[in-house]
C-alpha cells in the first residue's frame, strides 16, 4: 500500500482487524435500563441544557481542561499513537462524529474517566496503559467513548463537583445531608451507567475474553498466568448468593460509597449481556438509531427500568433479594424467614427444621478503606 493510501486509511479510522460498525447507533442500544430511563427523562426536561450551561460556570471544568493540557500527555499521531488509533477506531465503530480529546496522566493507579460539560474529554492513567494489552485497552477506550456517546460525562462532572462540595460543607448538617442524598442517588445511577459503558466497550472491541481479562487485571493485577476467567466469574456468583441477610446488608453498605460496581459483578453482567438476544440483534444490525431518540417515551423507558429491576430481584440468589421476592409473592412465615436470615440460618426453632451452619462462617466487619474507583 502506498504511503498516501496508508495515511488515507488512518484518517478514515479503519480498524486494525475487521469489526462490525454501527452507523447512527443510539446509546439506547447498549444502555442498562435504569441508566436509559434516567437519561431519557433528563433529556426531555425543558430547559435542562440551559440549566447545566449556567451551572458550568460554577464548576471547575475549565480548570480541569487546563490542568490536563498542562500536566498530562495529549494523545495524537505523535504521542501514544496506538491509543490514538484505538480512539479513532472506537469513534468510527460507534459512529461518534467528533473524536473527543484524550490524555494520559501519570498515576500508578489503573483508572480512566470521561468528564466535561460542554465537550467530553477522556483521561487514562499510566497505570492502566501499562497494565492492559492492546485488545483489553481497546475495550476500555470503547467504554469511555460509550460514556461520551451517552452524555454521561456531564453527570460524572456534576458528581465529582458535588462530592467535593459535600466535603467542604460537612460542618453544615442539613446542607451536607442534602448534598449527600443527591450524591448517593447519582452514584446509584452512575453504577448502572458503568454497566452501559462496559457494553459499549464490548461493541467496540468485539472480543468478550479481552473485556473479561481487562476486568480481571483491574481486580488482580498483571498476573494472567495466575488467574482464570471462569473462576473469576464464579466469585461473582459466590458474592451474590453467599451468606445470610447480614451479608446482604453489608453488600449494600460496601457499594454505597462507590461510583462503580464491583469488578466481578461487572464481569458477570457483561457476560450475561453478551449472551443475550439484545446483543445479538445489535451485532446483526438491528438497533435503535440516534434519529429516533427524540421520539423516545419517558413512560416506556421507566417501565423497562422497573421491569429490569423486578426481573433482577426475581432471579437474584442474594438472601435479601430472595426475601423481597418471597414477600412480593405472598410467601408465609415472614417472621421466621427474617429470624433465620439474620441468624445465619444457624439458630432455628423446632418447627423450622434442623439447624444448619452459616455459609459464611463468622461475620467479617466491613473495611474502612474506601474501595478503588476505576473503569
Amino acid at each position: 500500500m502506498s504511503e498516501d493510501g496508508h495515511e488515507q486509511n488512518a484518517h478514515e479510522n479503519v480498524p486494525s482487524r475487521q469489526r462490525r460498525r454501527f452507523p447512527g447507533i443510539s446509546s439506547r442500544a447498549y444502555e442498562h435500563p435504569a441508566d436509559r430511563s434516567a437519561l431519557v427523562a433528563l433529556r426531555k426536561l425543558t430547559g435542562f441544557d440551559t440549566v447545566f450551561k449556567a451551572l458550568s460556570g460554577l464548576l471547575p471544568e475549565r480548570s480541569l481542561r487546563l490542568l490536563f493540557l498542562s500536566d498530562s500527555v495529549r494523545v495524537s499521531d505523535q504521542q501514544f499513537s496506538h491509543l490514538n488509533d484505538m480512539l479513532r477506531d472506537a469513534c468510527y465503530i460507534l459512529d461518534l462524529e467528533k473524536v473527543p480529546p484524550m490524555y494520559v496522566t501519570q498515576d500508578p493507579q489503573p483508572n480512566a474517566m470521561c468528564i466535561g460539560l460542554d465537550e467530553p474529554i477522556i483521561v487514562v492513567t499510566t497505570g492502566l496503559v501499562e497494565l492492559l494489552d492492546e485488545e483489553e485497552m481497546r475495550a476500555v477506550v470503547g467504554h469511555e467513548v460509550g460514556h461520551a456517546l451517552s452524555g454521561h460525562s456531564v453527570y460524572r462532572t456534576i458528581l465529582l463537583f458535588l462530592t467535593s462540595l459535600a466535603l467542604k460543607v460537612a460542618w453544615i448538617p442539613l446542607g451536607n445531608l442534602a448534598i449527600l442524598a443527591i450524591v448517593t442517588a447519582l452514584r446509584e445511577w452512575f453504577r448502572k451507567s458503568e454497566l452501559s459503558a462496559d457494553r459499549a466497550g464490548l461493541l467496540v472491541g468485539q472480543d468478550l475474553r479481552a473485556s473479561m481479562r481487562g476486568l480481571m487485571k483491574i481486580a488482580g493485577g498483571n498476573h494472567l498466568h495466575e488467574m482464570n476467567v471462569d473462576a473469576f466469574l464464579k466469585q461473582a456468583e459466590e458474592f451474590e448468593s453467599g451468606g445470610d441477610l447480614r451479608d446482604s446488608v453489608l453488600k449494600i453498605l460496601n457499594v454505597l460509597p462507590r461510583s462503580h460496581p464491583f469488578t466481578t459483578v461487572r464481569a458477570a453482567e457483561l457476560k450475561k449481556w453478551a449472551e443475550s438476544r439484545d446483543y445479538q440483534r445489535i451485532m446483526d444490525g438491528h438497533y435503535p438509531r440516534r434519529s429516533e431518540d427524540k421520539d423516545t417515551s419517558v413512560t416506556d423507558s421507566f417501565r423497562e427500568s422497573a421491569a429490569s429491576y423486578a426481573s433482577n430481584v426475581k432471579s437474584s440468589k442474594d438472601p435479601l433479594m430472595k426475601l423481597v421476592s418471597d414477600i412480593a409473592g405472598g410467601a408465609g412465615d415472614l417472621g421466621g424467614r427474617v429470624r433465620r436470615g439474620f441468624g445465619g440460618f444457624a439458630s432455628t426453632s423446632p418447627q423450622d427444621g434442623p439447624p444448619t451452619e452459616s455459609a459464611n462462617g463468622t461475620e467479617q466487619p466491613p473495611t474502612d478503606t474506601p474501595p478503588r474507583d476505576e473503569d
